[in-house]
């Protein structure tokens, strides 16, 4: 079944954040408005060391007063390929160089009431260049065990959308994620 849009325009327009009214009919040829949160696309790095372990950042996230474990992340800008925004995230915010990236995943996470599109790539190879250059981002980095990450996602230390799918994705890749469950 396909819903069609007749027209959009602009409720709130911010740099960050553009809510949207579109004039949509649905299947059953009833029309009517509905809201959409039109969103920057993310990108997302896993850097993963020979040691199995993957780099991430303690954070606040102060719009649900929360405080967990997060993958470097952060918009694309105008004209930046999203593979060169995960790498400069990963760069400005925990001083690490990717030595060169793949995709890991592609996600769109709340695609019934936002367009934004997330792309998670994993950084193969890193070299610590410096401290962050990025200030605001988070408390403290660890390189973290990859088979700590499902007790952290069972015990809430792992929140973030973005870093779950990009998380779960390494385990799938390394087959670990049914062993580390005890399946």
């Amino acid at each position: 079944m396909r819903w069609t849009v007749h027209g959009e325009h602009t409720l709130q327009d911010t740099p960050w954040v553009r809510l949207r009214s579109l004039d949509v009919e649905r299947p059953d040829g009833t029309r009517g408005d509905y809201h959409v949160v039109r969103l920057r696309d993310l990108a997302v790095t896993a850097a993963v060391d020979d040691r199995r372990r993957v780099l991430m950042m303690w954070r606040h996230r102060f719009v649900t007063d929360t405080w967990a474990w997060e993958l470097p992340m952060g918009l694309v800008e105008d004209g930046e390929q999203p593979v060169e925004a995960a790498a400069r995230e990963l760069e400005e915010e925990t001083g690490w160089r990717p030595e060169s990236m793949r995709e890991l995943l592609y996600a769109q996470p709340a695609n019934g009431i936002t367009d934004s599109q997330h792309f998670v790539f994993r950084a193969v190879g890193a070299t610590r260049i410096g401290e962050p250059t990025e200030r605001n981002e988070s408390d403290r980095l660890e390189w973290i065990p990859l088979a700590s990450i499902p007790r952290m996602i069972a015990r809430r230390e792992i929140v973030s959308s973005a870093t779950l799918v990009g998380v779960m994705a390494l385990l799938l890749e390394q087959g670990a994620w049914a062993t580390l469950l005890g399946a």
